[in-house]
Order: structure tokens, then sequence, then C-alpha cells
């Protein structure tokens, strides 16, 4: 077998998540896989390249050698990739997207065109992989979001804008669930629910649910983690879970939206653009696009609108 950019990939997702578990989850592979990977790739260099810490794995020496060179090849092929992309200025542009609300409408704008310009558009699961792929030149604008405080951090060359600072995630549930008669919920009513998990699970949401209702006085029995919408609203309208969801949800026969007392768990959309192959107003074009995707949702469910109006502040910032 010879090293492979995958590879390389491969060990520096490691070194960076501390973990084969997490890097699995960042590269899309299951973790026997990747450990299968690694000691392949074990292999050709003559050696262990990671041992257990107290912090996680950690590099060898010889670990430590395989990751400069391997960083170093991979900065040089980002490189390439994205001083190609900006020579080509014809090129479709490539919009990278994690699963929201506002991601149909904005597709649907006439104005995406950005005075003629092709665009592609790729929906993926992990946040961290999007910005990889970013900084990588794969995508030259992404859409993704945040929660509570968790942030996410933006490789060289990449400019960011918040769009919505702050939006209260709400419960979906069965129309026949018997809390469905309350404006509101109380999130410690939900303690013996089961959860459809979140699709994404490296942008702070896991983390921000756990922590809310460790606060609340439970541990949520995280039970389905499923990508089809379609079947998360069948099980959420059978009655077999509850979901959190951004209050900009449009309403689905079978489910209800009720926001959460106290808004204990919020959302943050940011883009980020890659400025060799985005220009200034392109980059305009597509938040202003985005921000009207927004707003078009607004009106979805009635206490979001309230909430809305009740906070400028989380307002997109429109000249």
């Amino acid at each position: 077998m010879q090293l492979e950019l995958r590879h390389l990939q491969a060990v520096c997702q490691i070194a960076e998540t501390g973990s084969l578990g997490g890097a699995a989850r960042v590269l899309g592979v299951s973790q026997p896989a990747l450990s299968a990977q690694l000691r392949r790739i074990e292999r050709v260099t003559g050696g262990e390249l990671f041992v257990r810490g107290r912090l996680g794995v950690e590099p060898t020496p010889l670990g430590q050698f395989v990751l400069a060179k391997a960083r170093r090849v991979l900065s040089e092929m980002d490189a390439l990739g994205a001083e190609t992309r900006a020579r080509t200025t014809d090129a479709p542009l490539r919009l990278g997207c994690i699963l929201l609300v506002l991601i149909d409408g904005l597709i649907a704008r006439q104005d995406l065109a950005l005075a003629g310009r092709e665009i592609t558009v790729d929906l993926e699961d992990s946040v961290t992989a999007l910005v990889r792929m970013l900084g990588a030149g794969r995508y030259d604008v992404i859409v993704y979001g945040e929660v509570n405080d968790h942030e996410v951090p933006l490789p060289a060359g990449v400019t960011a804008r918040t769009l919505v600072p702050k939006e209260p995630f709400c419960i979906r549930m069965s129309a026949r669930h018997p809390l469905a008669r309350l404006e509101a919920l109380d999130l410690a009513d939900l303690a013996d629910e089961q959860w459809m998990t979140l699709v994404e699970d490296d942008d702070g949401g896991p983390e921000a649910l756990v922590e809310a209702c460790a606060k609340a006085g439970f541990v949520p029995a995280l039970r389905y983690r499923i990508t089809d919408r379609m079947m998360q609203y069948d099980l959420i309208s059978a009655g077999r879970a509850v979901s959190l969801s951004q209050p900009t949800a449009p309403a689905v026969a079978g489910t209800v939206m009720r926001p959460l007392i106290g808004a204990p768990i919020t959302g943050r959309i940011r883009l980020a653009w890659n400025r060799s192959t985005v220009s200034a107003r392109q980059a305009e074009l597509f938040y202003r696009s985005a921000a009207y995707a927004y707003l078009a949702n607004v009106d979805n469910n009635p206490f979001h609108r309230a909430w809305w109006d009740e906070h400028p502040e989380a307002h997109p910032a429109m000249d």
C-alpha cells in the first residue's frame, strides 16, 4: 500500500480530535474502519503513530514526524486547489451547507445567480468537515449553524459573517401529545420522552441539549439519529419521539411546534467564504439572499414572530 492524501487526512484528523471516534465522525466513516485504516498506515510508516494518553490518543515521536510532513503536504494541496480556483473565473460557485430551514429558500432565490455565475449545492452532516473543505478549496461559500456558545474554528483565508446571532430552539412533538395543548413547554416536562438526536454532532448541539436537560434534572434518551426529514416527521407524528427544531421550521401534519420556557438552547447561523474565490460584492449578495430566505420563514410559527419582533438585535444586519 502507498500513502495517499486520504491517509494523511485521517492521521491529521485523529491528532486534531484526540480520538478515533471523533475523527471517524468528522471523516464520515465508522470507528472500526478508521482503526483498520490506521493499522495499514502504521505498517507503511513502520511503527505506531499514536498511543493512548490521559486526554485521549497522543502522537508517538514517529507520529509527530509523520504529522509534520502530512500537514505540510495537505497545506500545499489546499493552496494548490484554492489558487487554481482563483484563476478560473467562470467556474461555478460551490455552496456547502448543513440542513437549515433557510437553505430551500436560499437556493430558490433568483439573485443567487450572482451576476450569472452558476451555483452548485452540497449538503453535509458535519460542520467541522464543512469548514475544513472550505479551507481546502472544495467549497467557496458555506452556511452553517452553531449552538449556544460553541464556536467552530475557521481556517486562514476565510471570512465569516453572522446572519442570525440568536434564535431559540423549540420542540416538535406529536399533535396528539398531552403537552401539545400548552403554548410553551418546560424542558423538565419532557424527561420521559424519546429524543431525536441532532443530525450534526459537532456544532455544539448535542452538548447543549444534554447540558440543558441536566439543569432540568434528567438525562435525555437519545434514541434516533435520522437524516431524512420525512422519516423524522413520521416518527414524531406517531408519538415515538420529540425533537429540537429551529423556530422557523414549517408546519407538518400530525405535529406541533412549541417554544421552550426560558430559551435554554439557542442557535446561531453564519456564512463563511473563501476570499480567493468570492469577491466582496458576491459575498454581500449571498448574505442578502440568505437573510431574505431566513426572513421568509419567520412567520411559519406565531410564537417565533412574537419573539422576533421583541429581539431586533437578532435580526440580520441589512443596510
